[in-house]
């Protein structure tokens, strides 16, 4: 008995197989291609490329584990938030999605908080009209390519048009319909005061369940694509943030993690929906029922360690040499001390949201000197990354959101020198979880759920998450580190005069 969880990321689809007592019995990934950017601050990813990589990771999963495909009980799904994919009436792609890291949205979300207003949007929807979300990207489809907007009959996110192709079934999660912009997350559906006031029909929108939730079951065509059995469950799931919060046990209120993807996020639970009037983290439904979360989001977090891999290579051995590039980075790293000598880095290589809410903020390394080589560079990009997540929890504290242990996920948990970097930064205790699934992991959770195999979220967690280890903060790198983060404070305002426009 085994259920299956499948996350639809940025950079690849990862599938695992995930056993009554939580164990990972087989998991694999699938790339995606990279993303296009035509042009300065854009992002695009092909829909059809996603469903080629799911059914690959699966197929792999299935294969690695010697898993019959009639022993999977459920199948559960997440994946990238905020995404628009934009399908006609016979279920064709109409134009690249346009994912969560694209900027080009900033005249929609001026006019969106003009004509609505500030504060009604947060009341509404819970959040401020911000460039990542999904409710600009269709604006700016409707004001730019009217002729593609003419053809558009279903608006789908990244994981579940995947779902589509699985089921047949038009549906989402209330976690990841929360980062849409057309969600009321107090009552747990589409808004329907905002759908008339922006002209979107509320038919071209799937249904949105509980992380849970059944929502379809295996179609032939989707059975026969991925090697499951025709009608095997798919439950909801969740947004990658939410379902990865789920993988590591953060369910309840007071448990928080940071997560360091291509983006970062600091995640913390709540039994109620907790909001910040300036709209400077996100207040989105949790995949746990009758759950909400706050979420603050740093844009470029590993995607600034993956940029310095690219730019700068990874030292000894070249991009291609032995061993993992990130570990050799950090391996690197290690010989610069806390602080790095000074180095700053501002990690805002696609603008920013959690607490600037600025699509043209850029980055900027400050400080160097003769002095400093490539270990300082990479060192103060580990810990700007740490500084900018540890802008969500100033705002926390700020809110009354507790946050007194952390548990880390994603690259972030991996690094020895990171992990540590961040208990000195945070200056808590940081947890790591055995299980490195992240959301994908979480999928298959609330897909145990959705089977029956727990009886609710908090049991499934309960049973199935483990912490490896905890790092305890260093006191005098702790000390050493606050003093730097002061000065992050000031670099936003300081380089924001000259960034282009």
């Amino acid at each position: 008995m085994a259920v299956l969880g499948l996350d639809v990321g940025t950079g690849g689809s990862r599938a695992v197989i995930v056993e009554a007592d939580g164990s990972v019995t087989a998991a694999a990934s699938e790339p995606h291609a990279p993303f296009d950017a035509p042009r300065t601050g854009w992002a695009e990813q092909h829909p059809g490329d996603w469903w080629r990589a799911s059914q690959a990771a699966v197929r792999a999963a299935l294969a690695a584990g010697g898993t019959a495909p009639g022993a999977i009980r459920a199948v559960g799904l997440s994946g990238q938030m905020h995404g628009a994919v934009l399908l006609d009436a016979a279920g064709a792609v109409v134009r690249p999605a346009i994912i969560w890291c694209d900027q080009r949205t900033d005249a929609q979300c001026r006019r969106l908080t003009d004509e609505v207003g500030a504060a009604r949007l947060i009341e509404l929807v819970g959040n401020p009209a911000l460039t990542g979300f999904t409710l600009p990207k269709l604006l700016w489809v409707r004001d730019e390519e009217p002729a593609q907007w003419e053809r558009v009959r279903t608006v789908l996110l990244p994981k579940d048009y995947v779902r589509w192709r699985l089921t047949g079934e038009r549906a989402t999660d209330v976690a990841d319909a929360s980062g849409t912009l057309l969600f009321d997350v107090a009552r747990r559906c589409w808004s329907s005061e905002l759908l008339g006031r922006v002209g979107i029909d509320a038919a071209s929108l799937p249904a949105a369940h509980e992380g849970p939730a059944v929502t379809g079951r295996l179609a032939r065509a989707g059975a026969e694509a991925t090697g499951l059995a025709v009608g095997t469950p798919v439950v909801a799931g969740g947004g990658d943030q939410a379902a990865g919060a789920v993988g590591m046990g953060i369910v309840g209120p007071g448990a928080v993690s940071a997560t360091i993807g291509t983006s970062g996020v600091v995640f913390a639970a709540t039994d109620r929906p907790a909001r910040d009037p300036r709209g400077r983290v996100h207040t989105f439904c949790h995949a746990a029922p009758g759950r909400w979360h706050v979420m603050g989001v740093t844009q470029g977090a590993g995607l600034s360690l993956r940029w310095l891999r690219d730019t700068l290579g990874a030292g000894a051995g070249g991009a291609d040499g032995p061993g993992d590039p990130y570990d050799r980075l950090c391996a690197e790293a290690a010989a610069a001390p806390p602080g790095a000598d000074g180095v700053l880095w501002a990690p805002y290589l696609m603008g920013e949201r959690t607490p600037h809410l600025d699509p043209h903020a850029r980055a900027a390394l400050v400080g160097l000197s003769a002095a400093h080589g490539r270990a300082h560079v990479i060192r103060a990009v580990l810990e700007g990354v740490a500084f900018s997540l540890r802008d969500s929890l100033t705002v926390f504290d700020e809110m009354g959101v507790p946050a007194t242990r952390i548990r880390l996920g994603g690259g972030g948990a991996r690094s020895r020198l990171w992990r540590q970097i961040q208990a000195d930064v945070y200056r808590r205790p940081v947890d790591v979880p055995a299980a490195e699934e992240g959301a994908a992991y979480g999928a298959a959770l609330l897909a145990g759920v959705g089977a029956g195999v727990w009886g609710s979220v908090d049991e499934a967690c309960a049973g199935a998450v483990r912490v490896a280890g905890t790092v305890a903060p260093d006191p005098g790198a702790m000390e050493t580190l606050d003093g730097h983060y002061r000065r992050f404070r000031a670099l936003y305002g300081a380089l924001r005069p000259l960034a282009g426009r």
